[in-house]
């Protein structure tokens, strides 16, 4: 068992045979393990980076990804259309979930810093947690003290404004908060960032543990996701038979998602009601920012996400954000198009013509044309969530998958480019959930024959419902052997 997972999804025949190839290729040994444990590994470690406003979190985050994508504004409620990016650091790649910038609510200061910072920490692996060291340990600080205990993740405290040696003996304060070492750092100069992330990355795991899967007798978990006001609230009371949220005709009804357990088809499932996502987060009022960070919180925690469109209306920008997020999420995914029975021909004719132009990216998820008012085809919800569980988890042997590459090449090489033909030598799944491949070339496979590549998958193996990863590994410059 623990060869297996030494190998990615490889066993140990499998490994053997499949490392023979690559280095019959001239790949060097060290550089294919390295390929397939880190194209195997699948979701990322999260940070979660929480306190209170106009401490700097939005600096920091920028500091720690490495570019200014997080908005940063001279005054506190600054808001962005993304909560999540990507960093790496050491050689290991981690996400940051951004927490900065939201609105006060009306509950009070500490009352909105600590829904804000359990939302934020139940998808997170870790938490670093940023004080103004030039202020000090506020009341406010405290209360997310207490929250961070109570959510029992590993924390890193961070000192933040400390420009020089005076500032020192600030950060030093902040041992009473008891969380252990205060690090001291200045995100806006750079000062102490790397003593930081070397904490953080002892916090984190190497691999997060999977948060869904094969838990013995665990039910799956579905987020229900898509804008507010689409029916996601009636579909969830369809499906469970009773009024169990409320539904209003006023949007954003929904604030936090409400977790049920529901039986259908002799199976019990875990649907995740969540608050719909508006269309600009930096427009948000303090409680509508709250609902798009539990929706991408939901989403980080379900297997499945089944995005709701509402028919009535044109497919926009907000449905095709929410798709991304699903997507760049790694999760298996189906679109239910909802009201379906209010439609009349005119409508329905011109929404297959915007399906077939504003749907590309999910060409290959199940669909299900539903109404959650009056039940209308409610039964073909759960196979099409089964058909795309089952698609998130398929996985292609070896040997099938070189051989069905080896046709490819031969029937459609990759187009020459500066006098040089760019070859796929051999592939391996090296993860599922979702299905994760890595290709061996000798030489750049552009993103056009990628998506080819992709397509032929799905034509091949099926893969519906999920997304398909796929990484490319060039072929060093080095002597072939004679």
């Amino acid at each position: 068992m623990n060869d297996q997972h030494d190998h990615g999804a490889l066993g140990d025949a499998e490994y053997a045979e499949f490392m023979e190839l690559a280095s019959e290729e001239g790949f060097d040994v060290e550089e294919v393990e390295g390929a397939i444990e880190e194209a195997g590994h699948g979701p990322l470690p999260v940070l979660a980076v929480v306190g209170r406003p106009n401490v700097g979190k939005s600096t920091l985050v920028n500091r720690i990804i490495g570019r200014r994508e997080a908005v940063v504004e001279d005054k506190p409620g600054v808001t962005r259309d993304r909560v999540t990016y990507e960093a790496e650091w050491a050689g290991r790649r981690f996400k940051v979930v951004d927490t900065g910038g939201w609105e006060q609510d009306v509950l009070g200061i500490d009352a909105s810093v600590a829904a804000q910072a359990e939302y934020a920490i139940e998808a997170a692996d870790a938490c670093l947690f940023v004080v103004d060291a030039t202020v000090g340990a506020t009341d406010t600080d405290e209360a997310v003290v207490k929250l961070l205990r109570r959510a029992g993740k590993p924390v890193v405290l961070a000192a933040n404004k400390v420009d020089g040696q005076s500032g020192e003996a600030d950060a030093a304060m902040l041992w009473s908060l008891g969380l252990g070492e205060p690090f001291p750092v200045s995100s806006l100069h750079g000062r102490g960032t790397g003593d930081l992330l070397d904490e953080v990355l002892r916090k984190l795991p190497e691999a997060p543990e999977q948060r869904f899967g094969n838990t013995v007798g665990g039910p799956r978990r579905i987020a229900l996701i898509g804008r507010p006001n689409v029916g996601k609230s009636s579909l969830l009371n369809k499906v469970a038979n009773e009024d169990r949220v409320v539904v209003n005709e006023l949007a954003g009804t929904t604030r936090d998602p409400v977790d049920e357990l529901i039986e259908l088809g002799g199976v019990t499932w875990k649907f995740v009601d969540t608050a719909g996502i508006r269309k600009k987060v930096h427009l948000q009022e303090g409680a509508d920012y709250y609902a798009s960070l539990r929706t991408a919180a939901a989403v980080e925690k379900a297997e499945v996400a089944v995005i709701l469109i509402d028919t009535t209306d044109n497919i926009s920008v907000q449905d095709q954000r929410i798709i991304t997020m699903a997507v760049e999420s790694g999760r298996a995914i189906v679109i239910a198009y909802n009201k379906w029975d209010e439609l009349d021909e005119e409508r329905r004719y011109y929404l297959e013509r915007e399906i077939e132009t504003e749907m590309q990216q999910v060409a290959w998820a199940p669909r299900v044309n539903v109404s959650a008012k009056t039940g209308r085809h409610m039964e073909k919800l759960v196979p099409a969530i089964e058909t795309a569980l089952a698609g998130w988890e398929t996985r292609v042997p070896t040997g099938r998958l070189n051989a069905f590459l080896g046709e490819i090449v031969a029937a459609h090489p990759h187009p020459i480019r500066g006098g040089k033909q760019p070859r796929i030598l051999f592939g391996t799944q090296a993860g599922t959930k979702p299905p994760r491949f890595v290709l061996f070339a000798s030489g750049f496979l552009e993103a056009g024959y990628r998506r080819f590549i992709e397509r032929r998958l799905r034509e091949e193996f099926g893969f519906e419902g999920t997304p398909i990863h796929i990484s490319v590994r060039v072929r060093e410059k080095r002597g072939r052997k004679k």
